[in-house]
This record gives structure tokens, C-alpha cells and sequence, in this order.
């Protein structure tokens, strides 16, 4: 809005949404003491959706041939990266800001938000242990998953849809991001409270949030009133929590599964029926063996199976 390079939104309308992320609650961007964060309003993750989405079509450039496009994208998600680095780093708190209030000012309420970050891959490498770290903590994992809100936030409620309940999806997008920083453990402690609470939910769904409770304090998730289940980013999240275990993606010039396998001790073996390469579909068994985690195809010919690392996924353009 004022030329910074920074995706801000303002609602236009008197009856639109105040927020306009992914958490557009009246009541999701909150800063330390619990107010409101006046509009404009840049949040953490909607600048790393664009520097992935540059990067992404920038590699879909390089496939139609037209490689000056390409180049030109590169260069600024390169600036934006640099540039979101340089103003939402907070260097004392070793986390990432929320946000940018109007004037500027880093707002630190320690939210969910930034763990979008590492999925989009905006964070440098050296930093990613810290973020890590920090969404993993107690106050942000409940057991069943990484709250909205931190614990220790004053404006925290654990029954409250954004600023201290659990999602499903936002946590699926979390594991991808850490799997993708070689953060296995963590991805897996979130694949494992997920799908811990999908057992205790009627027919083993998923809802669309359910309370930040913690796990050591109740030995079931507390249900969200008005939750809709079934709901479709939620049973998505399954999918995502799949991929962060699996770190599978397809090289479909090539016909090749590229993999990097991770199965805890509490899942030592599954298999992916029907995945699809190109016009072609093949089963996967992925296995544990000793302390290894193997992959191998069940038929399928002419598909080829790499090993390669998952942390590469966030550098693939």
C-alpha cells in the first residue's frame, strides 16, 4: 500500500473482514497486551506466500523456456527475502514478528504464523532451529498440536477460534515447513498429536479446530463448538502431515519419485496406494528397518525412486 514491497491489507468496507490472512477472525492479529493491531496490517506469512509463489512460477518459466521471466521473479523474491529478513527478524525474542503495525513497528505476539514461514522457505537456514524451537515450546505445542496463540500471550483462550485453539491445517503446513528444514522429530511430534486427536473425534475426522488444551492436563481434545466436520483443509491436513513424514515429490519430466523417507517409532510401516507419475500409478511401502526408514515401488514400470533430501524441497528454484 505504501510502496514498501510488504503485502499489507485494509478492509475497504465497513462490513468486511477486518483480517484478511488466513486467520481473519475480528480478534486474530493481536499485539502484546492483547489489543487489536490497527489496519494496514503486514503479516509474517503473507510475504512468504509471495516470495513461494514467485519462486514457483519463476520454475514454471524455466519450463516454458522463457528464462529472462524467469530471472526477473528470482531477483525479487531474492530483494523480498532479504528485505523480510532485515524488518521481521526480531534478534532478542529469536523469533519472527506477527506482524508490521502501521507505523512500521514490529508487533512479537507469539503466534502460529511464522511456522507458515518455513513452509513458504523465506527463513535462512541458520535461523529455522530457533523457529522451530520456539513453536515447539510449551506454551505453543499443546500435544495435540501447535496452538494459534501462545499460552503465555495475555489475550490467550484456549477456546477461542484463532487466538488459542488448535487447526489441523495450519499444523499440516507447520510439519511440511519443518520437515523441509530437516526438522523430522518435530514434524513427526505434530503428525502424532494430530492424529492422536483424530482418533478421539466420532469417525475419526478431523474437525476444523478444536481447542489448545493441553494434553497433559486432559486425555482427550475438547471439541469446538460450531467446528464444521467434516471440513475439507482438515482432512487436507492429513495429507500434509503424510507428505511431512514422506518428503516425496514428483520430478514428472523425469517419471522419478524424488524421496526422503522419516517414520517414528510409533509408525513403522505404511503404504501409499495409487500415486501418481505423470499418466502412471504405482503403490509405495515405506518401512522401518533397524533405525532406517526404506521406500520402495510396488510395480510400475519406468518410474524411477531417488533419494534426496527433503531439505532441498525448499531450495528447488
Amino acid at each position: 500500500m505504501d510502496g514498501d514491497g510488504f503485502q499489507e491489507y485494509r478492509r475497504r468496507a465497513t462490513d468486511g473482514a477486518e483480517n484478511q490472512g488466513w486467520k481473519d477472525a475480528d480478534n486474530a492479529v493481536l499485539d502484546e497486551n492483547g489489543n487489536d493491531v490497527p489496519a494496514p496490517k503486514a503479516l509474517c506469512e503473507l510475504q512468504g506466500y509471495v516470495y513461494d509463489a514467485w519462486r514457483r512460477m519463476a520454475a514454471m518459466y524455466d519450463a516454458l523456456g522463457r528464462a529472462d521471466q524467469a530471472r526477473a521473479l528470482r531477483e525479487k523474491a531474492h530483494d523480498l527475502h532479504r528485505r523480510f529478513n532485515a524488518t521481521f527478524w526480531d534478534e532478542d525474542a529469536q523469533f519472527y514478528a506477527l506482524c508490521l503495525d502501521p507505523e512500521k513497528r514490529r508487533v512479537m505476539s507469539v503466534s502460529s504464523n511464522p511456522g507458515h514461514l518455513l513452509w513458504s522457505g523465506i527463513v535462512p537456514p541458520e535461523r529455522a532451529a530457533a523457529v522451530a524451537r520456539r513453536l515447539m515450546a510449551e506454551d505453543m505445542f499443546s500435544g495435540w498440536g501447535v496452538r494459534t496463540l501462545s499460552a503465555d500471550h495475555p489475550a490467550y483462550n484456549p477456546h477461542d477460534y484463532q487466538i488459542g485453539a488448535v487447526w489441523p491445517h495450519d499444523n499440516g503446513l507447520i510439519a511440511i515447513g519443518l520437515a523441509q528444514y530437516s526438522f523430522r522429530t518435530e514434524a513427526a511430534r505434530i503428525a502424532a498429536g494430530l492424529i492422536a486427536a483424530g482418533e478421539r473425534f466420532m469417525l475419526n475426522r478431523l474437525p476444523e479446530v478444536f481447542a489448545g488444551t493441553s494434553r497433559a492436563e486432559s486425555p482427550f481434545p475438547v471439541q469446538y463448538r460450531g467446528a464444521n466436520v467434516p471440513q475439507a483443509w482438515a482432512a487436507g491436513s492429513v495429507f500434509s502431515l503424510l507428505h511431512a513424514l514422506m518428503g516425496t515429490w514428483v520430478d514428472a519430466k523425469s517419471h522419478t519419485i524424488l524421496t526422503d523417507p522419516y517414520l517414528p517409532d510409533w509408525l513403522p510401516e505404511l503404504t501409499l496406494a495409487d500415486f501418481s507419475v505423470r499418466k502412471q500409478k504405482v503403490d509405495l511401502r515405506v518401512f522401518r528397518h533397524d533405525r532406517e526408514t526404506c521406500i520402495e515401488i510396488l510395480g510400475g514400470e519406468g518410474v524411477k525412486l531417488v533419494r534426496q533430501p527433503f531439505a532441498t524441497a525448499v531450495d528447488y528454484c
